[in-house]
């Protein structure tokens, strides 16, 4: 019979990566992938920022994924609700190459499922099996992490994201968008997919009876209203496959480990998509873990709540505060109080004006 030192349940991008990063640390690890099913058309674009990509170049993922699944960001705009209200990023004036990397999820998914086939020291498994340490990896519904005691604590924003590919008449060039509309945020991600140069990924946050309508209404009606929402900004907009959506909030763990165990990614956390960030905390966790188990002393089991603990703390404060500055931009731009709508508008152009600040809001984001 086998023996492994990491179990991991749960076979997504967070999961995939684990499995590949703790093998690299030479473990034996065995992950857990239920039948396949059915599959519906995935249209989910990640935001990147460098330190993720970075891993997944070590890990020999980044640069074997296909021509177009992956689109440079080099500028991002973001517009207030008021005239003038504008706050501008360039990776240029930042001094980076690119502020972030649009990725094809489903490709990125695909790619790591290659890797994985070739590393000796990763199993797939079709069922949980007993380890010295369980790594949960489910996300937001794990039904695991219940069954640990963990306290789930969620904050719903009565809100949906809808998710969708779109392509424009006129080219991208590398540039990210994104519209603070009370009480909505539309963002379009510059992608390659379908069409190269003119493609977005588009995540919009609506108030559910919202979405929902624009989920059931004629893709043209939709087309409609992204064109009047983003003003011309972009040329003409075109739907080009399906629309997804997904409930929002914002929830956190009570304890991210325990004797035996660890949650990772969704399962441990889950913030507004307004910034981007949601994977990146997942692929941080990932990062942070596979560094405290390598360097765990050798009289150590890989299941010490002691040993666990020096992961946890050393992710509790960048996902707290990445939840916090989310849910107070979300709640700063949702309300219609005239004085608030005139301090944020005025607060974009004020960051605007200072580059020094920009910088150090680029830097954070580069690296969450």
């Amino acid at each position: 019979m086998t023996s492994y030192d990491v179990s991991i349940l749960g076979h997504g991008i967070v999961g995939k990566t684990l499995a590949l990063a703790l093998a690299r640390e030479g473990l034996r690890v065995a992950i857990t992938a239920p039948p396949a099913a059915p599959q519906a058309e995935d249209v989910r674009a990640y935001a990147l920022n460098a330190r993720s990509v970075a891993l997944l170049e070590a890990l020999k993922v980044w640069a074997h994924l296909p021509d177009g699944a992956a689109t440079p960001v080099h500028d991002m705009r973001v517009e207030g609700d008021a005239p003038g209200a504008t706050l501008e990023f360039s990776a240029w004036q930042q001094g980076v190459r690119e502020l972030a990397w649009i990725v094809d999820a489903a490709a990125l998914e695909h790619e790591l499922a290659q890797v994985l086939r070739f590393q000796p020291h990763v199993t797939v498994v079709d069922r949980p099996v007993s380890a010295s340490l369980e790594a949960i990896c489910e996300g937001k519904f794990s039904a695991r992490r219940a069954e640990l005691g963990v306290q789930w604590m969620r904050h719903g924003y009565g809100q949906t994201a809808l998710a969708a590919r779109l392509v424009a008449d006129t080219p991208h060039r590398g540039v990210a968008r994104q519209w603070f509309r009370s009480p909505d945020v539309l963002a379009l991600l510059p992608f390659d997919r379908p069409q190269a140069g003119r493609s977005y990924g588009l995540v919009w946050s609506l108030p559910d009876a919202q979405a929902q309508a624009w989920m059931e209404a004629p893709a043209t009606e939709l087309e409609r209203a992204l064109n009047e929402a983003t003003g011309g900004a972009v040329g003409r907009l075109e739907l080009r496959g399906a629309v997804v959506g997904w409930p929002l909030a914002l929830a956190r763990a009570d304890r991210v480990c325990g004797t035996g165990w660890v949650l990772l990614g969704d399962a441990a956390h889950v913030v507004h998509p307004l910034a981007g960030q949601g994977l990146n905390l997942g692929l941080a966790d990932v990062q942070a873990l596979a560094e405290v188990l390598g360097a765990r002393e050798g009289w150590r089991s890989l299941g010490d709540e002691r040993l666990l603990r020096r992961y946890a703390r050393a992710r509790s404060a960048p996902t707290w505060v990445m939840g916090q500055v989310t849910d107070g931009l979300l709640h700063l731009f949702a309300t219609s109080s005239t004085p608030l709508k005139e301090l944020r508008n005025r607060g974009l152009s004020l960051v605007n004006a200072l580059p020094p600040l920009k910088r150090w809001l680029t830097a954070r984001a580069l690296d969450s």
